[in-house]
């Protein structure tokens, strides 16, 4: 009897650890409070206020008073943007902004889709939310989010949002639209406590599609914004239908990655590896060590001490200019970094450049933008989202000239 007892037991325990086991992991996070001071007793204010983009004559005697003193320095011979920003064609770029960039016509610009703001956790969420105006016959519009990242806005999706509301043809799908700013960018709301990372953000985005009636919804990120959907998805999969993202490293690199690397170009068919990834990560010393190395100075600065630089770029309209353009330059592609112009224009107008740039001016946002990088990296690579799968359905977008290529192979998401 009692040895039967016992086998039952065994059996018992192992059949329970094999559910256990098999049960889909789902990334845990209590609620935050980032507002100043203690919360408040009561519940939350979930009023949701339509919001403008507004600017002064004011504002733009500042900017251009601080435009007027800026100091030129001299670039060196035949540096291109091999050292950072070119301050020859800086000079261009700041002369346009002071003569004949509009400002109030791109606010203007900006408020052609409707700005919101609520409270959620302490701090005002600023989102767009575009409604398709025709749905086409028998179906009905499909509820999208899209997250940014840095130095990027919201402002990022303006040139995909008609595409994405606006039918073409009767059978095609049309999406709604919400294109938060995360918090401490744009016209969002900075924590102000220390802490915020990417589940943080994660968790505030899911109480902003449900106070907006999403119960299920898809999502799209890039940069930031990458990680802040997955951790949406890891969250709370039952609600994130299907997920699209467009960068995707690796976030935690095992030893299977690191066999890959090491083996991947003699033995490409055993690690998945296309011509293309070969193409992009091979030789590695050179692609993805000297690469990483000579575009990722900011990110070390961001990752640990964001307040120090922030605050000069928070008191400069040309520094900062600078040092958010470069982006623009080197990560459309690292071979502008040998044009005098670094390729500025090629991908991208000036007025929507410098739009971006006064986003991050106008909301003196640029270091409780900086911070994220801080609370994230601040943590290690040691986080639960780090390990736990994405379980939704999960398309990625690999670019050509991405700065960090990542091979189908080596993706952490799991699709079922």
């Amino acid at each position: 009897m009692f040895t039967e007892v016992l086998i039952a037991l065994v059996i018992g325990g192992l059949i329970y650890f094999l559910v256990q086991r098999s049960r889909k992991q789902v990334l845990k996070i209590q609620d935050g409070w980032w507002g100043a001071g203690a919360p408040p007793d009561g519940e939350e204010d979930v009023t949701i206020c339509p919001f403008k983009v507004t600017t002064s004559d004011d504002e733009l005697e500042d900017l251009y008073r601080r435009i007027d003193q800026t100091r030129p320095v001299a670039s060196l011979e035949d540096s291109q943007f091999n050292y950072g920003f070119n301050s020859q064609y800086l000079q261009k770029v700041v002369s346009y902004w002071r003569n004949d960039f509009n400002w109030k016509r791109q606010v203007d610009k900006l408020n052609q889709y409707p700005h919101f703001k609520t409270k959620i956790e302490g701090i005002d969420i600023h989102y767009l939310h575009v409604k398709p105006k025709k749905v086409p016959q028998g179906t009905t519009a499909i509820p999208l989010i899209m997250v940014h990242g840095w130095p990027g806005s919201f402002y990022e999706f303006y040139g995909l949002i008609p595409l994405l509301t606006e039918a073409s043809d009767p059978e095609d799908l049309v999406f709604e639209v919400v294109c938060p700013s995360i918090p401490g960018y744009g016209f969002s709301e900075a924590p102000h406590k220390k802490g915020f990372d990417s589940v943080c953000a994660a968790s505030i985005f899911l109480k902003l599609m449900k106070r907006l009636g999403f119960q299920q919804f898809y999502a799209h990120g890039g940069d930031w914004g990458w990680l802040v959907t997955t951790n949406m998805a890891q969250l709370e999969p039952k609600s994130v239908k299907g997920l699209h993202v467009n960068f995707a490293p690796p976030s935690k690199p095992g030893l299977s990655v690191v066999l890959s690397m090491m083996l991947g170009r003699r033995f490409p068919k055993l690690f998945g590896f296309t011509d293309v990834d070969i193409q992009r990560l091979f030789p590695c010393m050179e692609k993805l060590v000297v690469e990483s190395i000579k575009e990722s100075g900011y990110m070390h600065i961001q990752a640990t001490k964001p307040d120090t630089v922030g605050r000069g770029l928070n008191d400069s309209p040309v520094g900062l200019a600078a040092y958010i353009l470069e982006k623009f330059s080197t990560w459309t592609n690292r071979d502008f970094r040998n044009l005098e112009d670094g390729g500025l224009t090629r991908k991208f107008s000036l007025d929507d450049l410098l739009t971006n740039v006064m986003i991050y001016w106008t909301s003196g946002c640029i270091i409780s933008s900086m911070r994220f990088y801080k609370e994230n990296f601040g943590k290690g690579l040691d986080q639960p989202h780090s390990k736990i799968p994405v379980y939704v359905p999960t398309g990625f977008a690999c670019f050509p000239n991405e700065l960090m290529h990542t091979p189908k192979a080596v993706g952490q998401t799991e699709i079922p």
